[in-house]
């Protein structure tokens, strides 16, 4: 009880900090908030404390505020399952996540995400209107530039593009934080939140151009561009860290266009650190009261980016590895016993044989309720560094040598949900199209291993529908195996249905092929290089310790350097700004900043090192735990198909009498026009006038390769 009342203040908490930090946006472009904010800076500079102090204060550390708490709030909401009251709730609240747009151009959105799209762009549009508004109403003509007056209002419009651009800015690194994920409050993982941070780039790259194109445009009018495009202005907007910016962002933005990230990862991987620079002249060009606007995701992505590198130390490596037919294969890592992660959690590995700087995610396909001291990925070449990796496995099945080598490698991770969504229906149907049978191969074992328990409420009836486009793939079920055929039918049941639309065969089974052994391959490495295994993140506690440890030391650091560098206010009659260059002011936050992370690298190093004095002995993997099948009927009543793909439309008109429950929950993970395909399904079910009929809950999830 005492447990849950602290639930709800750290709930209610949060809500009413975010709220604050919204409200604080709709009032800045005011002419009220302008006055008073003002008057507010100007006492605040005769105080130790500074404007800096409060600027930080008020539009940097609620964000943060948000996510420490939310991190507290989620360690002590994961330590007990779900009550049936709340799988009921979420229930409940399905019907708003649907989809409502299915196009294959913007893909599957729920009313949710239209819901804040729509209220973000309403924002853009409020903020937007109140300084045009403003600008129009006190336009007054700039003395260095001759302007008549519409090139003079088109400067303003172009001007007020430029904080458009800002408020993207704001939001455009939450998507992507890992360990102090925001998103996760809304029970959103990393590899889904990353097309927001897609969405959030192209609108700030989109308003930055305006801004800088008809900026560059009103110079060029008015004959003074060559005078200003060189501009490193003493005090004010920097005009040349502004191009330098825009241009960087762009390079970035052109190269992350899919055509390029596809097949030319590594200029998309590379060109991406550029946000450093990026950043960095964002800052000289708007100065350091804009950016403390912006800054909450920046310091909550630099902290995350920080612990990450950490956490991947020290480096580890691959117990043993499984090589499919399909150019696949199962990697066997070790871990710690004590880590555990949910099912779909995924994990980021780097091979330094291969790259000493690329990072790539992979979903692990392993259960910690099942294995206690490994885990498993599944790799499928589709890139260079993939290839690099199987060929370097695949060269060490193949030599004669008689001692195998040690391959290391670093992890980061694993990142998952914090509760098994899935756990919340009775029948659960999974629809997975080639690799992405991987985060379904977790969930399967999660369940099956977990039936003797009376802790949490699974799913009665399930079935998973996998489309390969070659027989050879349906080995990638290869871990699986085990429990397809040793089932139990009284608490619940499995059917697996797989579709071969590029092959045409007569009489294959699926036991025929799980159990021809002679198709997979293993191989065992030396672990002579490593002595670690995965760790895993430091506890959400611990990261909500460390984010609010760094949030005194940056401002403590901030205030330290003001006072030695920038004059006090009680010493001269002007202000320090008048004096001193903006650009001092900007180094000083860059440098309390830097010295925030030091410190609180410090710390988690510590911690880290704590941590690994009670490590646990690296443990081989089990021999032939996943090539163990005997016949088995339960293998007959599986089906497989050749020759096309599943009519979707046919077979959700059948789950009724083949699935329990009034609600079925149907998770999907493969190509883009799968999931739209299956989510256009969902979307009619939901709009369907039959009450008697179960409705489908649609969750789409991205699988990591």
């Amino acid at each position: 009880m005492a447990k849950s009342f602290l639930l709800a203040i750290l709930k209610a908490l949060m809500i009413l900090i975010f709220a604050g930090w919204i409200a604080l946006w709709l009032l800045k472009p005011t002419d009220l908030w302008t006055r008073k904010w003002k008057g507010a800076e100007e006492s605040a500079r005769t105080t130790v404390f500074g404007y800096y102090g409060l600027d930080f204060a008020v539009y940097t550390f609620p964000l943060i505020a948000v996510a420490i708490i939310g991190l507290v709030y989620l360690d002590l909401k994961g330590r007990e399952p779900s009550s049936r009251n709340d799988r009921q709730a979420k229930i409940s609240t399905g019907a708003f996540s649907n989809p409502l747009v299915v196009s294959s151009f913007i893909g599957v959105l729920s009313a949710i995400e239209i819901l804040a799209v729509f209220l973000f762009i309403v924002f853009l549009a409020w903020t937007f209107y109140c300084h045009i508004s403003n600008d129009f109403k006190k336009l007054m003509p700039i003395k260095a530039l001759k302007l008549e007056i519409w090139q003079l209002k088109y400067f303003r419009v172009a001007v007020r593009f430029g904080l458009l651009s800002e408020a993207c800015l704001a939001l455009l690194l939450l998507p992507i934080l890992r360990g102090l994920a925001v998103f996760r409050l809304f029970g959103i993982q990393f590899e889904a939140s990353v097309r927001y941070h897609i969405w959030i780039g192209t609108a700030m790259l989109t308003f930055a151009t305006v801004h800088g194109a008809s900026t560059l445009f009103i110079w060029g009018v008015g004959h003074h561009i060559q005078d200003e495009i060189w501009k490193w202005q003493k005090t004010g907007r920097i005009y040349l860290a502004g191009e330098i910016g825009l241009v960087t962002g762009l390079v970035i933005w052109i190269t992350a266009l899919p055509q390029i990230r596809r097949k030319y990862f590594e200029i998309f991987y590379y060109t991406h650190h550029l946000y450093v620079v990026f950043l960095l002249f964002y800052l000289f060009h708007a100065g350091d009261r804009h950016f403390y606007m912006v800054f909450p995701g920046i310091f909550l992505f630099g902290l995350d980016k920080i612990l990450r590198l950490l956490q991947s130390k020290p480096e580890t490596c691959i117990l043993s590895a499984r090589i499919f037919p399909s150019k696949a294969m199962e990697l066997i890592l070790p871990k710690d016993t004590r880590l555990k992660y949910n099912p779909t959690s995924v994990i980021f590995i780097k091979v330094p044989s291969i790259s000493k700087l690329q990072w790539h995610s992979f979903s692990i396909t392993s259960s910690s309720s099942v294995d206690d001291n490994t885990m498993s990925v599944m790799v499928k070449c589709d890139g260079s560094w993939t290839s690099s990796l199987y060929d370097l496995v695949q060269a060490e099945l193949d030599s004669k040598a008689d001692a195998t080598k040690c391959i290391p490698l670093a992890i980061e991770g694993p990142y998952g949900p914090d509760s098994m969504n899935f756990l919340r229906y009775d029948s659960v149907v999974l629809v997975a199209g080639g690799i992405g049978i991987t985060p379904f191969l977790s969930i399967l074992q999660e369940i099956a291993s977990a039936q003797s328990s009376s802790r949490y409420r699974f799913p009665t009836r399930m079935q998973l529908i996998f489309v390969i486009k070659k027989s050879r793939d349906i080995y990638l079920l290869n871990s699986i195996s085990s429990l397809l055929q040793n089932q139990s039918t009284e608490r619940w049941h499995l059917k697996v249905k797989v579709y071969v639309t590029q092959e045409v065969q007569d009489g294959l089974t699926l036991r025929e092929v799980l159990t021809d052994s002679s198709q997979v391959q293993t191989v065992h490495f030396s672990t002579k290089c490593s002595n670690y295994a995965t760790y895993g993140l430091e506890s959400s506690l611990c990261i909500a310790a460390l984010a609010g440890f760094a949030s005194i030391v940056f401002l403590v650091f901030l205030i330290c350097f003001n006072l030695i560098f920038i004059p006090s206010q009680k010493k001269t009659s002007k202000p320090s700004k008048d004096n001193t260059p903006s650009w001092v002011a900007d180094l000083l936050l860059i440098s309390s900043f830097i010295m925030a992370l030091i410190c609180s690298a410090v710390v988690a190093i510590i911690l880290r090192w704590r941590r690994l004095k009670s490590e646990s002995p690296l443990v081989p993997p089990k021999q032939g735990k996943a090539m163990d099948i005997e016949t088995s009927s339960a293998l007959e009543e599986h089906e497989i198909h050749f020759g096309g793909r599943p009519d979707f439309q046919d077979l959700f008109a059948k789950f009724p009498n083949e699935m329990a429950g009034s609600e079925i929950g149907v998770m999907v993970c493969g190509p883009e026009a799968m999931k739209e395909s299956v989510a256009l399904i969902c979307k009619q079910n939901s709009q369907g006038v039959q009450k008697k009929k179960p409705h489908f809950r649609f969750h789409s999830l991205n699988f990591a390769l």
